[in-house]
């Protein structure tokens, strides 16, 4: 367990309300982290923070919602989080968004800047928050949640692909500036979960047996799947890894 133990360090998951956020918040509690819960609305981050503590014991989870879009909400976010626990270990860029689906074309100015400012831009905001701490202790571990969409072409969903993308390069960007301070920074590109996030891609079967049908596994991913992996990053046992992207999507890129 010491390789994965991460007793008394302190996390803070964006968008760990709900689907893979949740997930990595639930596992990173369990090897002994204390927590922070964060998405927009207040109600259900209080929720996913009380089922923790209830489980865990109190005091290993607190809810402090925030609006990645808003770099005060994001400030405040940190600020909460050092006065209560004094500070940040651990950060996983979890939230994103993606209010379009269709060709490069048909994507509003609207949508595609909230795409590139919720997937990419806030992530360099929260990151920037953090890092500091991070880089005066020479510790620290921060992920960001992308998508196998970074790696590849989409009809459907390229301004998000494009925002993963970004991700992947935001990371190993930050991984050289910030290795000879023992501050690594990785990603996680998951293939399709099945979240409330990506249901439009599998609540119709058509579309989830093209996404499925070719992988190795040949299923859709559970978000506790992903889970594993944000535990792995955010431990002693990745302490030579920084600047990768780690797939975990059934096999599909590899298949096809």
């Amino acid at each position: 367990m010491e390789l994965f133990d991460l007793t008394g360090k302190v996390a803070i998951i964006t968008g760990s309300s709900k689907g893979i956020g949740k997930a990595i918040a639930e596992r990173l509690a369990e090897h002994g982290a204390k927590v922070v819960i964060s998405s927009r609305k207040a109600g259900p981050c209080d929720e996913v923070a009380a089922a923790i503590n209830a489980k865990h014991g109190e005091g290993r989870a607190i809810a402090i919602p925030a609006n990645i879009a808003s770099k005060e909400d994001l400030q405040r976010l940190v600020d909460e989080t050092n006065a209560a626990w004094g500070q940040i270990d651990i950060l996983i860029c979890n939230a994103a968004s993606n209010p379009y689906a269709g060709p490069m074309a048909g994507i509003s100015d609207d949508q595609f800047n909230k795409i590139l400012q919720n997937n990419v831009v806030s992530n360099h905001w929260l990151i920037q928050m953090v890092a500091p701490q991070m880089l005066e202790r020479k510790d620290g571990a921060i992920t960001v949640v992308s998508s196998i969409g970074g790696l590849r072409g989409n009809a459907l969903i390229g301004a998000y692909n494009i925002s993963k993308a970004a991700d992947m390069q935001l990371v190993r960007n930050l991984a050289v500036e910030w290795g000879p301070s023992n501050v690594r920074v990785n990603c996680i590109a998951p293939g399709l979960v099945q979240t409330d996030f990506a249901k439009y891609l599998w609540e119709n079967p058509e579309i989830l047996k093209v996404a499925t049908d070719p992988a190795p596994l040949r299923r859709i991913g559970q978000p506790d799947e992903i889970a594993g992996a944000a535990v792995y990053l955010s431990s002693p046992a990745s302490s030579y890894m920084t600047g990768q992207t780690l797939v975990v999507d059934g096999g599909i890129t590899i298949a096809w």
